[in-house]
């Protein structure tokens, strides 16, 4: 480890929990940071984890002081989070991630034009209530996306932000809310798993936990404070760019 590699890392940190706090995507930036200066290909997850936990348990503390948790659809949601997140980091300790970057990059290329085009989608509360339908869909939801989570993780936040916008018609600034929570769920469940087959690099991980916890603070306040329409444009370019991320790296390979 050197000291210029450490100091990138905890800048990569702290831009990826402040993004990742507004719109999701935050791996977008860590996972190739920590790729960059060389950290073994199986220690990135894990180490990426340690760090991404720390963020997302601040920004979830935060969004539930200010009430943008929705504890009624996260009980259904957090155990099937739990589930589908051991079953993914499970699974990515045994077998390679490229089978699922086709179909990924293709949903989160879906996501970002769809947002675009439909100009009121997330900026305005359209919560109508709970049904057996909409309850069964976030269960699906968070089976799906907590599996991923664990498995690989980046674009993460973007599905979940877009889910729950979708199925109960909340605004951009409550499904953040309500994500952060899911994701920091499938994050500590993943992250024990990574850490119970040492696959953690501590001496990156802790550092850049610490600059993680501040990024996502700030990025925390700037969405409460500024709401759906800022954090629109942010979830559209994040979803966009991870996808032209995961495209590049399938054509380059």
């Amino acid at each position: 480890m050197s000291v210029p590699s450490l100091i990138f890392m905890c800048f990569a940190g702290f831009i990826a929990a402040f993004v990742d706090s507004i719109a999701g995507g935050g791996g977008l930036i860590s996972v190739p940071a920590y790729m960059l200066i060389g950290l073994p290909p199986t220690m990135v997850n894990g180490t990426n984890k340690f760090s991404a936990t720390s963020a997302s348990f601040t920004s979830s503390i935060k969004f539930i002081q200010s009430k943008k948790a929705d504890f009624k659809i996260l009980k259904f949601a957090l155990p099937l989070t739990v589930i589908g997140a051991m079953t993914g980091a499970g699974t990515a300790l045994s077998i390679p991630e490229s089978f699922l970057k086709t179909i990924i990059s293709i949903m989160i290329v879906f996501i970002g034009i769809y947002t675009y085009f439909s100009k009121k989608l997330g900026v305005e509360e359209n919560f109508t209530g709970y049904t057996t339908k909409n309850i069964v869909f976030t269960c699906t939801l968070a089976l799906f996306i907590g599996f991923y989570d664990g498995f690989f993780g980046p674009g993460t936040g973007t599905f979940l932000i877009f889910g729950l916008i979708a199925i109960y018609g909340f605004d951009f600034t409550k499904a953040s809310g309500n994500a952060r929570i899911m994701n920091f769920t499938s994050n500590i469940v993943a992250l024990i798993v990574y850490a119970i087959n040492g696959k953690i690099i501590y001496a990156y991980g802790i550092p850049v936990a610490i600059f993680s916890i501040i990024g996502a603070k700030l990025g925390t306040q700037f969405a409460l404070k500024n709401g759906a329409k800022f954090i629109k444009p942010i979830f559209i370019i994040i979803s966009l760019l991870t996808a032209s991320k995961m495209i590049i790296e399938m054509l380059l390979k």
